[in-house]
């Protein structure tokens, strides 16, 4: 036997007992790979506890990952945010041609109507020759059917307002308007002129229009100087356009006070198509259902205000049409009634151009609801002692004390509608205190004449007067403690 071939028995178990640790471990490293692949698929090979505090990976979902992200509210206040930026600075950029436009369209309106509808009893009589004892009738008639006919159809335009443009919407108003002062100017009848005041109550809506892209297109700050600047236009056009009226009639016969009046309102919409600008805010998609519209009459404080501008309108027109006959009573004869009368119309007209923008600011800097009590405090007070002078010149001193006053009860109104509705709701709340007024102009004429029948003129003076008190009154006790703005803005009111 060779050495080499010769096994020593000790080395032999020695090499044996190595491999079978290396052939153990290999194997326990082999279970211990297979243990942890299993339990990575939730297989286990004997009972043991679960560690519930380890998560197990989320599996993706493919739809999940197909289906876009919800936006947050607070990305969608961002956005919105960020589109009331961007309009704010539209409307710093715009404002004061906007406002310049609109008050110039505000005289031109208020100009046309007033040289043409004071004289419409005359029109009825003298060109289309209706008979002196239906001359009253006919007269009632044109001018009721206009004012029912708009206070219907006012909200509607308002909501198309909304909907559509305001720009569009007073464009619409002062081209109808225009056609139909042409209109007026080549009636034959008095079935015709009915018919031509109709399609006037149907166009109305330029006032309100107008009302509500200035609300959108002014700094918030600037909406009482506005609201009130553009007062003073109308209040301003109220006392030229009597004067213009008679002096063209006088001259040129009252046909061409009509066309005049349409080259007004024609103007008026050249000047809006081209220099009005409306801002558009830019529209935000915002996550979840959309806003449900908002029932403007079921919100207190417009309800409120929608009775008050019917309220102190009807106030208007019921000393209005009877103020030449009390003239006549004061002045102790029929001389020189027509110039007289027009001049009494004019100041109170004079005194609202005066203080209409002192009462903007003044309800920008302590509040529009103070300033709206204030004023028809005011209006109520020197109302009811206009009923006392016997004479010409005390009474029309009272009565430019009284415009003083009444001078900023429809700005205040205007400026509480806006603050109180959102910028959506402009055009339609404006046309529900248009047809709130309308409603008021129906019902003063005919209960002016009325209680001047059963009483007397000056009792009809001392009532439009009173009428404001209860008003005040009534306003105060139903203000809440906290107005509901609207408008996105904090402000007094």
């Amino acid at each position: 036997m060779t050495q080499e071939n010769q096994k020593i028995p000790g080395n032999e178990a020695g090499s044996e007992a190595a491999q079978n640790a290396k052939a153990a471990s290999v194997q326990d490293e082999a279970e211990e790979l297979r243990r942890a692949e299993n339990e990575a698929k939730g297989v286990y090979d004997e009972p043991h506890e679960i560690d519930f505090s380890k998560k197990p990976a989320a599996k993706k979902d493919v739809k999940a990952e197909e289906a876009p992200a919800e936006t947050n509210d607070s990305d969608d206040d961002a956005l919105e945010r960020a589109a009331e930026e961007e309009l704010q600075k539209d409307i710093l950029q715009n404002w004061k041609m906007t406002l310049t436009i609109l008050t110039a369209a505000s005289v031109l309106m208020s100009l046309s109507y007033t040289m043409l509808i004071p004289f419409l009893p005359m029109y009825l009589l003298e060109e289309l020759k209706v008979a002196q004892e239906d001359v009253n009738l006919w007269s009632g008639l044109v001018f009721s059917v206009s004012f029912l006919i708009s206070g219907i159809m006012a909200p509607i335009w308002g909501a198309m307002a909304d909907k559509k443009s305001k720009k569009l919407m007073a464009v619409r108003a002062a081209v109808l308007l225009a056609v139909s002062y042409g209109l007026g100017g080549i009636v034959q009848n008095e079935w015709q002129l009915l018919a031509v005041r109709a399609f006037q109550g149907f166009a109305a809506g330029l006032w309100p229009a107008c009302l509500a892209i200035i609300s959108s297109s002014v700094p918030k700050d600037k909406l009482g100087f506005s609201l009130g600047t553009m007062q003073s236009g109308m209040t301003a056009g109220g006392v030229l356009g009597p004067l213009l009226g008679g002096l063209l009639a006088e001259a040129f016969g009252m046909r061409a006070t009509f066309f005049l009046g349409a080259a007004a309102l024609f103007i008026i919409s050249l000047m809006i198509i081209f220099k009005v600008r409306e801002p558009k805010k830019k529209k935000v998609v915002k996550s979840g259902a959309p806003r449900p519209k908002t029932n403007l009459l079921k919100v207190p404080v417009v309800q409120r205000m929608l009775v008050t501008a019917g309220v102190v309108q009807m106030t208007i027109l019921l000393l209005q049409p009877i103020l030449p006959l009390y003239v006549g009573e004061l002045q102790g004869s029929m001389d020189r009634l027509v110039l007289v009368s027009g001049i009494l119309f004019s100041v109170v007209g004079l005194s609202g151009v005066i203080a209409s923008p002192l009462w903007g600011i003044a309800g920008q800097k302590w509040g529009y609801r103070p300033v709206l009590y204030l004023a028809l405090l005011g209006s109520a007070v020197f109302g009811m002692v206009q009923a006392i002078p016997d004479t010409i010149v005390p009474f029309g001193a009272w009565r430019f004390v009284g415009g003083l006053a009444f001078a900023g009860i429809f700005p205040a109104i205007n400026a509480v509608l806006t603050h109180s509705t959102g910028p959506e709701d402009r055009g339609r709340i404006f046309g529900l205190s248009y047809a709130a007024q309308q409603v008021g102009s129906v019902i003063g004429p005919i209960a002016g004449g009325m209680f001047a029948m059963w009483f007397s003129i000056k009792f009809v003076v001392f009532l439009a007067g009173f009428i404001l008190l209860p008003m005040v009154v009534w306003l105060y006790l139903k203000r809440p403690h906290v107005e509901p703005n609207m408008s996105g803005v904090s402000t007094r009111l």
